[in-house]
């Protein structure tokens, strides 16, 4: 962490900008996916039984009816509760429009709360990681639209991406920082005279919804 700290006091030191990460553990609490993972997993459970039963006719019983619903509340329950503890599973049944958009306004609240609108010139930026949707964020203040494109901040993500993958969040934001600090050198940004540390280095780490 203090290497991060020091890190982050270079780039803004060179740059003139405030750099502000954060690491949460999930962007929002997605109640809908152990439901998902219920009804997905109760359904081929139900065709599954169906298909024996027509393959094997003989085995059907007067109890048939009860180990069928058994077993098919078992299967649901047992994807449910798969869905709540295992965030890869749960991750099957999360559709990537509504990851993106829960992280980003996940970000948006963490900008306003945490008031990285303050700054002098408004030029503090986000770099926010998700753990749980393994979604990166990057918010810019307004003093750094028209000067650092989408496409920059893409390229950012694009270095983050592989240890994020790798499951290695704080080696995510180093290199997220290494490659901000060179799109902002590419861009022009140099340390202003006057300028002083408006933000915390330290990262911001929050368990999340």
């Amino acid at each position: 962490m203090d290497a991060l700290d020091a890190q982050i006091a270079r780039v803004e030191a060179a740059a003139g900008i405030q750099v502000v990460t954060a690491v949460v553990g999930k962007s929002d609490s997605y109640v809908e996916l152990p439901w998902k993972a219920f009804a997905l997993s109760a359904s081929l459970a139900g065709l599954v039984l169906v298909a024996i039963d027509a393959w094997r006719p003989q085995w059907i019983t007067s109890y048939t009816a009860l180990v069928h619903a058994t077993a098919i509340l078992a299967a649901g329950a047992a994807a449910a509760l798969l869905a709540i503890f295992v965030p890869a599973f749960a991750r099957l049944f999360l559709r990537a429009a509504r990851r993106d958009v829960e992280v980003r306004q996940y970000a948006q609240s963490l900008f306003l709360t945490r008031g990285l609108f303050g700054t002098r010139d408004r030029t503090a930026v986000l770099i926010l990681i998700s753990l749980f949707e393994r979604r990166i964020e990057i918010l810019p203040d307004v003093g750094l639209h028209g000067r650092v494109s989408e496409t920059d901040w893409q390229t950012v993500i694009a270095r983050m991406t592989p240890h994020l993958r790798g499951s290695r969040p704080f080696h995510a934001l180093q290199e997220g920082i290494a490659a901000a600090a060179d799109v902002l050198a590419a861009r022009g940004f140099r340390h202003a005279p006057g300028a002083t540390n408006e933000l915390a280095d330290r990262p911001i780490e929050e368990r999340g919804a």
